[in-house]
Formats: C-alpha cells, sequence, structure tokens
C-alpha cells in the first residue's frame, strides 16, 4: 500500500493508459480523481466503485479550459485540502504528413498535450505544495528518441512534454516535489486501435500484429504496466528521482538497425 492516504489526480483516466494508472494507483491505496472530457468517465468511476467504494471521483472537464479547471481546484481543495500527486496523462495522436497537416490537427495536438499539461499543473501546483508530492508527465519514445512520418505533431508535443518536466523538476525540488515523465512505447490501448485504423481501414489488427513484432518482448504493453511505473515514481521508493524521463518499451528502441551477427 505505498500510496495508502495519498490524494492523486490522473488525467485522461477514463480508459487507455490512464486507466490503468487509475486501477493501480487505487490498488495501492490511493484515493483518485480523474480528470477527463470522454463521457466514459461516469461508467468507469461506477465500475471502480464497486471495487474501491470511495476511493474515486471525477470532473468531465477539456483541460484547455483554464476556467472549468479553476472551478474543479476549488472543490478538489475543498474536499481533500491538498494533492500528493499529478499525473498527466490526457493526450491525443492523429496521423497526419506534414505537408498535408492542417492547423486544427496540430493545434489538436499541441493544445491538448503540451498546453493542457501547463495549464493542470499550474493550476493544481499550489495543491502539491501544502505538504510537496510528485508531478509525473505521460511523454513518449516518440518525439525524445525515435520518430515515424506521419507523426511530426505527436512527436514535438511529447518531446515539448519531456523539457516541460526537466525545467519544472529544476523550479520545484525546494517545495519537495518531484517531476518525472514517463516515456511509453506502444501500448494496447483505444489510441494505438484508432492509429492502426488509420493505417488499414481494412485490417487494423495486422498493423497492431505488425509492431508487436518488431519489439524485442513481442507484444505491446498492457497500461497496468505503464501504471505500476507511474506508482512507483509516485511513492517514496522514488525519493530521490527527478528530472527524469524514464523509458518503459518493451526493448522497441533496442535494436541499433538490421540485425547482425545472428
Amino acid at each position: 500500500m505505498k500510496l495508502d492516504g495519498k490524494v492523486a489526480i490522473v488525467t485522461g483516466g477514463a480508459m487507455g493508459i490512464g486507466k490503468g494508472i487509475v486501477n493501480v494507483f487505487l490498488k495501492y491505496g490511493a484515493r483518485v480523481i480523474i480528470l477527463d472530457s470522454s463521457l466514459k468517465l461516469k461508467d468507469t468511476i461506477l465500475e471502480l466503485n464497486r471495487k474501491y467504494p470511495g476511493m474515486i471521483n471525477g470532473f468531465i472537464v477539456d483541460i484547455r479550459k483554464k476556467s472549468l479547471l479553476e472551478a474543479i481546484f476549488n472543490k478538489v481543495k475543498n474536499t481533500y485540502g491538498n494533492v500528493d500527486i499529478l499525473v498527466n496523462n490526457a493526450g491525443v495522436c492523429k496521423l497526419a504528413s506534414f505537408e498535408e497537416m492542417s492547423d486544427e490537427v496540430r493545434d489538436f495536438h499541441f493544445d491538448i498535450n503540451v498546453l493542457g499539461v501547463w495549464e493542470v499543473t499550474h493550476i493544481f501546483l499550489p495543491l502539491l505544495k501544502v505538504k510537496g508530492g510528485a508531478i509525473v508527465n505521460l511523454s513518449s519514445v516518440t518525439g525524445p528518441m525515435v520518430a515515424d512520418p506521419g507523426e511530426v505533431a505527436y512527436a514535438t508535443s511529447k518531446a515539448a512534454v519531456l523539457g516541460f518536466t526537466k525545467s519544472l523538476a529544476a523550479e520545484v525540488v525546494k517545495d519537495k516535489i518531484r517531476v518525472n515523465a514517463i516515456m511509453p512505447g506502444y501500448v494496447k490501448t483505444p489510441m494505438v486501435d484508432g492509429m492502426a485504423k488509420e493505417s488499414n481501414a481494412d485490417n487494423p489488427l495486422s498493423v497492431v500484429e505488425g509492431i508487436a513484432t518488431s519489439i524485442p518482448m513481442g507484444r505491446l504493453a498492457l497500461p497496468e504496466e505503464i501504471g505500476e511505473l507511474a506508482a512507483f515514481l509516485s511513492s517514496n521508493e522514488a525519493s530521490y528521482i527527478t528530472g527524469q524521463g524514464i523509458v518503459i518499451d518493451g526493448g522497441s528502441t533496442l535494436p541499433e538497425t538490421m540485425p547482425m551477427g545472428v
């Protein structure tokens, strides 16, 4: 129960990686507040309340909207008093080539993946300063380490999240707040399923299977595996870790080039 008694905010926690993180946090004793724009949030809260009664709460909100976040800040402050953990997980990815990408698709990535992280952190930071705590941002191996065609906006936004993580860590260490980033490879989520459909509408499963065969561990990550890393970085077990980007990708960034010597 390494998160016992802690209060955690998780953005984008209604499904995918975020839901995996929420599940793991609840398992370790945290009280969790989900911020998500999806109406699936209601179903997620009902589902998890059956297993962890009274431990989960949530607000349907667009994290790009500062005024809405400020209203939620007041509700969280009045109910919980402080926040120990903030996980900036909410993110989007739509495939489009650089030359053909519209301003709307570009801004969709930047506004949610970068501005959303910025706004949520800026607004809830005072509640983390009450007792100190941990911020975990979801970056990616895409952008900081690797890249594929069609992911220019996504890669740019995730590289920005890593830069944000490092600089913010240097600023808030005086407040006993640690800031780290998780850099996943491919994870079995609705986002990846959507990207597979964009790549091959007739046979998206073949895209996912192709990705899996290129990963040394032979599979995509499970959302709960990302959750376990998030829980570690949020706990006292990681008390001397800050400003870092932690890769969790099943070895997908390991191969140098084509296999040699085997």
